[in-house]
């Protein structure tokens, strides 16, 4: 029996993963006698590589993965962990792991997650101490062996993880394309060694999607398409939003509410489609396909069936009907007329505008931050002079850290964290303006460039981007080491802790127990993006 790992470095056949949503309430209930039902057969077919088990998804609290995924494992199949950030601090995600590990789970899909909607007695409140980036940071630091804090100690045993990562660029403005496409570069240099995609009913994106992999060098990370069979009713909650990330426009709405009114209610339509699918993804050379809202076997052998029926070349005819954009979407690659997919050999024009979050502020935190912050410069060395010589260097002079606490309240609504990551995200704040406080790029949830939260407004990282872009630097988005902040800095001086090299950007806190640290972040320097 091969391994997950085995297949993807190894095999050229068209692989296929399925998902299993967990359920809540014990193995007892109705709902898990069900999943579990489903598992068995999934186990049966041959034609399933591996079974990917979700985290507690949409934000919803359920049966931990791993309980339904031991069965699984000790069939002899293939199972993927889905582990997120959004319910454990990075203590409890390295006890996991650990956990994991010792189970004999070795395929990990490292996300950030939902933002948490629902819990008992109300909604919960999030964690999200690492991001998705930090996460898989921290398992190929357990991969390499993690080294413990007391450096008198021996490293622990490797783990042998292999760590998937999730992307999209479905996605209708160029600020949320071009971050998404930015962070994806900065999982596959953090470990990430397989990538599958959100869903998404555009050919064209699905095309750019891999041709934008092979450009930047990245065509060698294993790139998984993303298959959903829908149903009239999850065609309408994937239209409506309220699945943070699912993208479903209005013309394909329309097909589906006109195929609902057939006498099948549609159903032979969507295994089609789904079929379909599969077929685009296998065509644009993708490693496999990743099929989700199939919930009985009947189904999945239905799809499949349909697909080994299609002909080789019938999936270009099906990718030029299958482009489902909205109006004034943003596309990296022109369209080629021949194909109606992506051009790789053709960028999209993309001219800078004006953007209404380039202002005064940024201007100002541009220069002050130039003449403050920048090592050996006159500032810089009287700064860390005056906090190293303070009563509390943790605090700094308090004339000083009075000017700081006014300032950045009123320029960033500063949340006073101590490990200030403004310069990184074109000075704005992760902590005030994001839900998840994302410090390495954004989560996958927006909407129209709106966070997935009601009331947080525009995302930040669509603003930093228009930022950096208006002065021609949008390459160096996430061009930098990955940043895990610092908890033990909270309610301490920013700036005294970076003039004394205590904050992330210090050589110990970039890539925490990394004896090659320095090296490691001038090869994530010297390498930026391409745009």
């Amino acid at each position: 029996m091969h391994s997950l790992r085995e297949k993807l470095e190894t095999s050229s056949r068209f692989l296929l993963g399925t998902e299993l949503v967990s359920v809540r309430g014990g193995m007892g209930e109705k709902s898990a006698v069900k999943a579990r039902d489903f598992a068995n057969r999934l186990i049966e077919s041959p034609d399933v590589d591996w079974i990917s088990i979700t985290d507690n998804a949409g934000g919803n609290p359920q049966l931990a993965p791993t309980v339904l995924g031991r069965p699984i494992l000790y069939a002899g199949k293939e199972v993927v962990i889905h582990l997120t950030c959004k319910d454990l601090n990075r203590n409890a995600l390295e006890s996991e792991a650990w956990l994991l590990h010792s189970e004999g789970f070795h395929n990990i899909l490292a996300m950030t997650g939902d933002y948490p909607v629902a819990g008992n007695g109300g909604a919960a409140k999030p964690v999200f101490d690492l991001d998705s980036v930090g996460l898989i940071t921290l398992l190929d630091q357990m991969n390499r062996g993690l080294a413990p804090a007391d450096a008198t100690r021996a490293r622990f045993d490797r783990t042998n993880f292999l760590v998937g990562a999730v992307t999209t660029n479905f996605k209708l403005h160029e600020g949320e394309v071009m971050p998404q496409y930015a962070k994806l570069a900065a999982k596959i240099r953090c470990g990430a060694r397989f990538i599958i995609n959100q869903i998404g009913f555009d050919a064209r994106k699905q095309s750019e999607l891999i041709a934008w992999m092979r450009a930047q060098g990245l065509g060698a990370t294993p790139l998984i398409g993303n298959v959903y069979l829908l149903s009239p009713r999850v065609a309408s909650l994937f239209h409506s939003g309220r699945i943070p990330g699912v993208v479903l426009s209005r013309e394909l709405l329309a097909v589906c509410e006109r195929h609902a009114a057939s006498p099948d209610g549609g159903k032979a339509f969507f295994l089609e489609f789904a079929a379909k699918q599969i077929a685009i993804y296998r065509g644009l050379g993708y490693r496999g396909a990743y099929l989700g809202g199939v919930h009985n076997a009947a189904a999945l052998e239905n799809i499949l069936r349909i697909e080994r029926s299609f002909a080789p070349d019938d999936w270009k005819q099906f990718a030029q009907a299958m482009q489902f954009s909205r109006p004034g979407e943003f596309f990296y690659f022109e369209q080629s007329p021949a194909t109606g997919l992506a051009d790789p050999t053709l960028r999209a024009a993309t001219p800078a505008t004006r953007s209404r979050h380039v202002g005064v502020s940024y201007s100002l935190s541009k220069l002050s931050h130039a003449a403050m912050f920048t090592s050996g410069r006159a500032l810089a060395r009287a700064g860390a002079k005056l906090c190293a010589d303070a009563a509390d260097s943790a605090q700094g002079p308090a004339p000083l850290r009075l000017i700081e606490h006014l300032s950045k309240s009123a320029l960033f609504r500063c949340q006073d964290c101590g490990d200030c990551s403004l310069p990184e995200i074109a000075y704005l704040c992760p902590e005030s303006q994001c839900a998840k406080n994302q410090r390495n790029g954004p989560c996958g949830g927006t909407r129209d460039g709106r966070c997935e939260v009601d009331g947080i407004g525009d995302c930040i990282w669509l603003r930093a981007y228009e930022r950096l872009k208006h002065d021609h630097r949008e390459h160096e988005l996430l061009a930098h080491a990955p940043v895990v902040q610092d908890q033990s800095l909270r309610g301490t001086s920013s700036w005294a802790n970076n003039w004394l090299g205590r904050d992330h950007a210090a050589e110990k806190s970039i890539l925490p127990h990394a004896k090659d640290a320095k090296a490691a972040k001038e090869t994530e320097t010297s390498q930026p993006l391409r745009p």
